[in-house]
């Protein structure tokens, strides 16, 4: 595909950096040298998270200086309307037991609104991404890619349903409503972490819920899911990534899921 429209020269750009931080990530995983640490909030990091980071900002210093930068591993830097918001590696924990599903999602938000997502994992051999305007696609490059687009399913007894766990969900209160939720599908299945959502993009899956999520987890993920023609929101229904959880999905069944999930 050709990138167009006012984001075209972005998503390139964010195509490249993924280009680089892939070498990276590929190269250390696993790796028998690789060192784990926990943070405080007792989640494990490496030193691969920290240079895929610090790669992913020395080329954005160097091609877009003015625009902010969030990432997981060194917080916040600049102001302004344009933000990068930048993973690199989520699905630690999978990185470090050996599990292939795991990604690094690099996400440009305009005035709030995120309106270009990478989602590359190559330890699967793929990359999904896409540009406000230009479609939803998977491939690992832009000449190489075809287009995604979200499932038909309408009811939700048809529905496959993907989550990553169910810690979160008794914390939050809404433990019950998950489980009926979970019953009242064809299908369910744990994949977990990004892949849930792209499954949803790429209409293999048509819901995908979690209750616990940090913008880097997200932001990366909605132009996908959305530019494939479904729905991204929080679980109380406010669109985006902002809402420290998420449900995604095919469009057509996202109230049905939000009722469910919040017992209506």
């Amino acid at each position: 595909m050709r990138p167009q429209g006012e984001y075209a020269d972005d998503l390139t750009l964010a195509m490249r950096i993924a280009d680089e931080v892939d070498q990276l990530t590929a190269a250390n995983f696993a790796s028998e040298q690789l060192t784990v640490e926990l943070k405080p909030d007792d989640t494990p990091v490496t030193a691969v998270d920290r240079e895929a980071e610090l790669l992913i900002r020395r080329y954005l210093d160097s091609h877009r200086p003015e625009d902010a930068v969030y990432g997981e591993e060194f917080g916040s830097k600049g102001g302004g309307p344009r933000q990068w918001v930048v993973d690199p590696v989520d699905g630690t924990k999978n990185y470090i037991r050996q599990v292939p599903v795991w990604a690094t999602l690099i996400a440009l938000l305009d005035e709030g609104r995120p309106v270009v997502g990478v989602v590359s994992a190559p330890a699967l051999g793929t990359r999904w991404f896409a540009a406000v305007g230009n479609g939803a696609w998977k491939g690992t490059s832009l000449r190489k890619a075809v287009p995604i687009g979200v499932s038909t399913v309408t009811d939700i007894e048809h529905a496959s349903l993907s989550y990553s766990s169910l810690s979160g969900w008794e914390e939050r209160g809404s433990f019950d409503e998950f489980l009926a939720l979970t019953k009242s599908v064809w299908r369910t299945r744990a994949y977990g972490d990004f892949l849930s959502y792209m499954m949803v993009a790429e209409g293999m899956v048509d819901i995908a819920c979690e209750p616990e999520l940090e913008l880097y987890d997200m932001a990366a993920l909605v132009p996908v899911v959305e530019e494939a023609g479904g729905h991204f929101s929080s679980l109380d229904g406010v669109p985006g990534p902002f809402g420290g959880n998420a449900l995604a999905t095919n469009g057509a069944l996202h109230l049905p899921a939000l009722d469910a999930l919040n017992g209506r």
